[in-house]
């Protein structure tokens, strides 16, 4: 059994006859970092999305260490979320629980409704989370809201979110687009850094080309819902990158 993420013939379309995806076929191993780039429009938040469901395929596989992902429904849709972790581009936490119980919301998907309800987890569940919080750098920050933190800060708190589920898959979108450079470098450096060493598969999508070259070691390009592009950065050209975008003058 193929371990790892296969997707084959994955198309999707919002509006019948105008595909946004078309026929994507694609095969993630189970470890490293891939970088998916691309105009807005293309297609690759959509993409991310099938993969985690929040969007309905119109057809095709998706397969992850073996499982077909796209037929699955209620119950069994809800325990295969789990095993994907996501982190969102406008990170997506409840700005008024404090940040120990946004990242202990990882686990929501692991715990009895009404231990939820009551903010019961495990010992060793609270445990895991101070130990994430010391990995993205915010042990101090436990105890404070969710809509006291920085833009930074809260993109590391969904990042020790996403890591709280133990997920087999990890899926990141745009997650730098709304920081500053620096901070941008230092997301990507703790997201990478973290999903490598907990031999997680990343899968983000990622506007800044650089970015891309610099923390992954396999470039997917995307244009028209297509892939055009698929390798290691080295082999990413100045050619494959007006076939992705289109045009001369901003390179």
């Amino acid at each position: 059994m193929m371990q790892g993420l296969v997707i084959r013939d994955l198309v999707k379309e919002y509006v019948p006859g105008k595909p946004v995806l078309r026929g994507i076929k694609l095969t993630i191993e189970a470890q490293g970092i891939t970088a998916v780039i691309g105009p807005s429009g293309t297609g690759k938040s959509t993409l991310l999305r099938c993969i985690n469901r929040l969007v309905e395929p119109t057809q095709g596989e998706i397969r992850l260490n073996g499982e077909d992902l796209v037929p699955l429904k209620g119950h069994a849709l809800r325990m295969a979320r789990r095993r994907i972790g996501m982190v969102f581009q406008e990170y997506n936490l409840v700005e008024r629980l404090s940040v120990m119980e946004n990242v202990l919301s990882g686990r929501l998907g692991y715990v009895s409704f009404w231990r939820a309800w009551l903010r019961r987890y495990a010992e060793e569940d609270i445990a895991r989370a101070f130990e994430l919080l010391e990995a993205v750098g915010l042990p101090e920050q436990a105890t404070r809201r969710a809509d006291a933190l920085s833009g930074g800060q809260r993109q590391r708190v969904g990042i020790a979110r996403a890591l709280m589920q133990r997920p087999e898959l990890l899926l990141a979108d745009e997650p730098t687009s709304s920081l500053d450079p620096r901070t941008a470098i230092e997301i990507m450096e703790l997201m990478t850094g973290l999903s490598t060493s907990a031999r997680v598969p990343l899968i983000v999508n990622i506007h800044n080309v650089d970015l891309a070259r610099r923390f992954a070691q396999r470039i997917i390009g995307m244009a028209g819902g297509e892939i055009v592009f698929d390798g290691p950065p080295e082999h990413l050209e100045a050619s494959h990158l007006r076939q992705i975008y289109g045009g001369e003058d901003w390179l």
